[in-house]
């Protein structure tokens, strides 16, 4: 019975010692105290022994604290992206975390930069994989506005397991912007070619489509120009190029779909499609793109004066 006791006891002690010590442990998170390290990755790769999956999980766990605990955590780009740099320079087998760095690593042009470098090292280490190459052509066109190196990337997923289908029109779109219509007309043409199905098929069909009424705008363009400089100032209807005693036209090139020419927000385009054939960066993204060049301009200059 005295044995029994001096049993029970023993453990209540056991349990108030553990309860006392836990409650005066600091159990917060390493990136709530401030004190997380972030290695080089090579130093990194050194100290891990052998054990490089194991600590690549724990800088990975690191990661995703930071997102989970900060209100902002593309404002600690630099910190996310030298643990995401760590993970997978230890375990660049990894899938996730490539493109966890891009959702992540938005704040300022070099966390992009950044998350372009990482994604393509998820590119070698996956190269059948669409997800990374899309993620890198998205933040080329949406947050660098390199529509060409945006258009090479995406050209590259369009043949991987999984790619959609539209890949193939964004593409054509940034080679009308970059290349040219007649760079963008080649490639939908090999692609109606290739088409595996009807539904492609009238989506290259209705691309082509495009690419010619944006033709016949670029001329109107052009001559809104000439326009211009004939009379300092600017159209106010399509019809004043084909107008007045000396006019820019002698007649207005054909809508291609029977409708008109007209002018929507100071943009000329047609009746039909209401818009113009190019891809488009969101307003938002164009106004962060010039704080940033302007913010790195600002450096430079301070730097060398």
């Amino acid at each position: 019975m005295r044995g029994m006791v001096l049993r029970a006891a023993a453990v209540v002690a056991c349990v108030c010692a553990t309860g006392f010590v836990h409650g005066r442990m600091d159990t917060t998170a390493r990136v709530e105290r401030g004190s997380l390290f972030v290695p080089r990755p090579e130093v990194a790769r050194v100290t891990a022994l052998g054990f490089d999956a194991v600590l690549a999980d724990y800088y990975w766990l690191q990661a995703v604290q930071v997102v989970g605990h900060e209100v902002h955590p593309e404002a600690r780009g630099s910190l996310l992206g030298g643990l995401i740099d760590v993970v997978t320079t230890l375990d660049p087998r990894v899938d996730h975390p490539y493109r966890f760095a891009a959702v992540w690593l938005t704040g300022d042009e070099a966390s992009v930069r950044k998350a372009n470098e990482l994604l393509r090292r998820g590119i070698e280490y996956h190269p059948d994989d669409w997800r990374n190459r899309f993620y890198l052509g998205f933040n080329e066109f949406f947050y660098l506005n390199e529509r060409d190196a945006a258009a090479e990337t995406l050209e590259g997923a369009i043949a991987l397991p999984g790619a959609p289908l539209y890949l193939r029109r964004l593409v054509a779109r940034l080679k009308a912007e970059g290349g040219g219509l007649d760079v963008a007309e080649t490639f939908l043409r090999q692609l109606l070619r290739d088409a595996p199905d009807p539904y492609a098929r009238a989506e290259y069909e209705k691309a082509l489509d495009e690419v010619q009424v944006e033709r016949q705008a670029r001329r109107l363009d052009a001559a809104r120009l000439a326009y211009v400089k004939q009379h300092g100032r600017d159209i106010a209807r399509v019809e004043d190029l084909v107008e007045g005693s000396d006019p820019i036209l002698a007649k207005l090139p054909p809508e291609p779909h029977g409708w008109e020419w007209v002018l929507e927000e100071g943009t000329i385009v047609s009746s039909y499609l209401r818009s113009r054939y190019r891809a488009r960066i969101d307003p938002g993204s164009q106004q962060q793109l010039r704080k940033w060049r302007a913010a790195d301009d600002a450096t430079a200059g301070s730097g060398e004066s």
